[in-house]
């Protein structure tokens, strides 16, 4: 089956995986996210100005958070302090919104995605199976979806054979590239994972408290601008979706986990590289009545688009994340996808409560 996927549009998501053919969700021309990202943050920015206690807070809890880490207490885990942000956007998509305040109890986090290395050894231990590599109701293996770029435009299908040991098709290999975030894992694998590592997936609140490092009115991880002095602090794609050319970033696909820099937080990737499932059903709805106080998730999941096929959130963006298709990489963008669904551009990293 192949999807052919536009460029210059605000987001790509491949949903309807429960039918024989899948639908792509096309949304409204996006011309510029930084254009609609500055409009709103001199708003941000005048709540923090006019509240310096609560710009100490952060200041202080940045600090603390840094020097607890600095001292690798939790070994490839970060201490996210107790805490409060404001959660969601006001220039992103319309589930982004409405902004709203929720206070996190203290956990920890992998410092980086979950890795092919370490995903290896979880299945040489158990002899897990993962769902691209299982046959499905048909009884053939139809594999993950994978991303091309063909002469008329970017392209993605799914591919039998495309798995966690083949990411991008039964012609690639993760030799040589264990170092870089095990992708083709559903929602399902990534929760098998995390129990036999004694750990759990983030909620999506979590996530996002920690991807922002305590800068809560910024519009990207590291802070205000997409490239602080002409520099990609991210792996993310550079122009429309479907061209060519040498990556600015230095990376035309997956990078190994921990090339770019740490936010303050202590973390990587939260920015880029791949998406990363979150515990949370996907809800359109979840935002407008969302408990306050460690915020779990819905109960089920709500997608108008297709109220009858329950998704998951993933968050955090990935290499194919742009200027042009919503940009991903923002720490308030959020993407949905069928429990089922495994690709390229789809990993994960783990939780684990303070108790």
């Amino acid at each position: 089956m192949q999807t052919f996927l536009q460029p210059f549009h605000e987001e790509f998501r491949l949903t309807g995986l429960s039918g024989l053919q899948p639908r792509v969700v096309v949304r409204r021309p996006y011309l510029s996210v930084r254009t609609r990202l500055h409009d709103s943050l001199g708003r941000l920015n005048d709540f923090i100005w006019a509240n310096p206690r609560e710009a100490q807070r952060i200041k202080r809890e940045r600090e603390q958070t840094r020097a607890l880490n600095s001292q690798s207490a939790g070994g490839g885990m970060v201490w996210i302090p107790t805490g409060k942000m404001t959660m969601g956007g006001i220039a992103g998509a319309p589930d982004e919104a409405p902004m709203h305040d929720v206070r996190l109890s203290g956990f920890w986090i992998d410092r980086e995605e979950v890795t092919n290395e370490q995903f290896a050894r979880f299945v040489k231990e158990t002899t897990y199976v993962t769902r691209a590599e299982k046959p499905g109701v048909s009884g053939v293996v139809e594999g993950g979806w994978i991303f091309v770029v063909v002469d008329s435009g970017a392209l993605w299908k799914q591919e039998p054979g495309a798995n966690w040991r083949h990411p991008d098709g039964p012609g690639s290999s993760i030799a040589g590239r264990e170092k870089e975030p095990v992708v083709q894992v559903c929602w399902d694998d990534a929760v098998a994972f995390a129990q036999w590592a004694g750990k759990r997936l983030p909620t999506e609140a979590e996530w996002e408290y920690a991807a922002r490092g305590g800068a809560m009115h910024m519009p990207y991880v590291w802070g205000r601008d997409l490239t602080p002095g002409g520099r990609w602090y991210a792996n993310a794609w550079q122009g429309p979706i479907g061209g060519k050319g040498p990556p600015v970033d230095g990376f035309a696909g997956r990078a190994p986990v921990g090339t770019f820099r740490l936010n303050d937080y202590g973390l990587h990737d939260m920015a880029g590289n791949v998406w990363e499932w979150t515990a949370d059903w996907y809800s359109t709805e979840y935002y407008k009545k969302t408990v306050r106080k460690d915020p779990p998730g819905p109960p089920e999941s709500l997608d108008p688009d297709e109220p009858g096929v329950p998704k998951r959130v993933a968050r955090g963006g990935s290499y194919l994340s742009s200027e042009t298709n919503g940009a991903g990489y923002r720490p308030s963008a959020r993407k949905k996808a069928p429990p089922a669904f495994a690709s390229s551009e789809l990993g994960f990293r783990c939780a684990r409560s303070a108790k």
